[in-house]
């Protein structure tokens, strides 16, 4: 059967930002310092000692930034709310300030025609509530569901897409694991704790949200990629597999088969804990989609030294790499999404970010030339087109990101948008990759080509 060339003609065409890396003003109008605030002000842990608070400023440039995404044609928007701003200490007292922000958001967004997709927690957790243990604590995934019923109450009624968590993977292994992200720990121990926790916030949630009677979408966004051997040597293809299930299986079987991987207690030794079943079972209910974050591919290589948790990845020789260090792999996308129909069955999808950080020039004339990332997001976008003719049920893209942002611990020095931000004046300047997308969008797909 021929590959089709255009996309189904209700197919979401998003962007997505997350709201510590754009919005600026993190503690403005009544809001509560988050764990990452409390982490770019400490000396020394994020690069050029860049903080969130200026950002891209969309806290105050949030309706001209509208206009970028009507410009761009995009009938869809994904973005965070930040707990703190709605909750300054996590709990209890509800600041209106904050909850007007993202009320007079979503409302422009209605009225332009575009969708939002909204994630309740995207990283920064409100300080108030690390101090007493964050996602260690057992009571965790009450403050989460209290939390997110504020939100419905507030949105439910227009926001037709909700998303529990991004990245809980990255949530536990930059925050609990490695201690390169708020809060920053680096424990063995307290990474499998958070991880459950995590997906029982996730649970707490979404029966929050059931419990309401809102009639529309709720799932959950967890970042894949495909891991291949270094070699076909028995050490190589073992740490692969632990690699893959550590990675791809640790938060996806739980969600959708109701169980953890075999091969945890391999990976996290007597460090990791069973479960009870019931926890299980609340973690496991029917999610209305599942958001899949994908960028690169990991070659992994195994590692005499350090523990199965630990992982080496390889780059092939004369492979195009990002400024981050990721190897550009364009079968990727598909590769992953594929992997998810064939594990766990017909999922609706959504990919929630994909594109890549690139070593774009400055705008020269109101242009940006970034062919990188425009092969990047056509190799991408096709995989997608063709994932969907081999029946994987795919509906919609949110390029990552709007905008240049602040990168986490890597500050700005990491460029992924679709518009150059000039981080002294605020000025967005579309990026060629940006008008690439716009014409993609317009031609519901054709402009890829074959």
């Amino acid at each position: 059967m021929p590959a089709m060339k255009t996309f189904p003609g209700n197919f979401l065409w998003g962007a997505a930002t997350s709201a510590y890396q754009v919005e600026g003003s993190p503690i403005a109008d009544g809001a509560g310092p988050s764990i990452w605030h409390r982490l770019a002000h400490t000396p020394g842990l994020i690069a050029s000692g860049d903080t969130g608070d200026v950002a891209c400023d969309h806290y105050r440039r949030w309706e001209s930034d509208v206009e970028l995404m009507k410009t761009l044609g995009l009938n869809a928007y994904r973005f965070s709310i930040a707990w703190g701003r709605v909750l300054p200490e996590g709990r209890g007292r509800v600041n209106e300030a904050g909850l007007d922000f993202y009320r007079r958001l979503v409302d422009r967004l209605l009225a332009r025609g575009i969708t939002p997709n909204v994630t309740l927690y995207h990283w920064d957790m409100p300080v108030a509530l690390d101090e007493l243990g964050g996602w260690l604590n057992p009571d965790v995934a009450q403050w989460f569901a209290d939390y997110a019923g504020v939100m419905f109450e507030t949105l439910g009624d227009r926001v037709p897409m909700w998303a529990t968590l991004n990245e809980p993977w990255v949530i536990v292994d930059g925050g609990y694991l490695f201690g390169v992200h708020a809060p920053g720990h680096a424990s063995l121990r307290e990474a499998p704790v958070a991880t459950h926790h995590l997906l029982l916030a996730h649970a707490a949630a979404v029966q929050r949200y059931r419990a309401g009677g809102w009639p529309h979408q709720i799932g959950i966004v967890v970042n894949l990629e495909p891991k291949d051997p270094a070699s076909d040597s028995p050490a190589d293809l073992a740490a692969t597999r632990c690699s893959h299930t550590y990675f791809n299986e640790q938060y996806c079987d739980p969600l959708l088969k109701g169980r953890y991987p075999d091969g945890m207690r391999e990976i996290y030794g007597d460090a990791w804990r069973e479960w009870p079943a019931a926890d299980l079972a609340r973690i496991s209910q029917p999610i209305d989609f599942l958001g899949i974050n994908n960028y690169t591919r990991s070659l992994t290589a195994h590692d005499p030294v350090r523990p199965p948790v630990f992982e080496r990845r390889v780059i092939p020789e004369g492979a195009t790499k990002m400024i981050n260090g990721w190897e550009v792999y364009p079968p990727g996308l598909e590769r992953t999404l594929l992997w998810v129909k064939e594990r766990y069955g017909d999922v609706p999808l959504y990919v929630t970010e994909n594109g890549g950080p690139f070593a774009d020039p400055e705008p020269v004339n109101g242009r940006v030339e970034d062919p990188l990332r425009v092969a990047v997001y056509r190799a991408n976008l096709r995989g997608c087109r063709d994932a969907i003719a081999k029946g994987v049920d795919l509906r919609g893209y949110f390029a990552w990101s709007l905008m240049d942002n602040l990168e986490w611990n890597a500050g700005f020095s990491q460029r992924f948008g679709l518009h150059h931000v000039d981080f002294a004046t605020q000025v967005r300047t579309l990026k060629d990759s940006g008008a690439f997308y716009r014409e993609v969008i317009r031609t519901g797909g054709a402009a890829l080509g074959d």
